[in-house]
């Protein structure tokens, strides 16, 4: 039976270890994710075609 609460405890520490990394992910990205506000907009550059006509 010992062996069963010992693996039970491991699954436990996995299931937490996971958890915490997820947070420390999502932290992560948050902290690194720009506003819409702050980002530009592409805009194509037409001018060589012009140039080729």
């Amino acid at each position: 039976m010992q062996g069963d609460e010992s693996a039970n405890r491991g699954e436990q520490s996995e299931a937490a270890e996971r958890e915490a990394a997820k947070q420390r992910l999502i932290a992560q990205a948050e902290a690194e994710r720009v506003p819409v506000e702050d980002t530009t907009r592409a805009v194509p550059d037409r001018r060589w075609r012009r140039d080729q006509r």
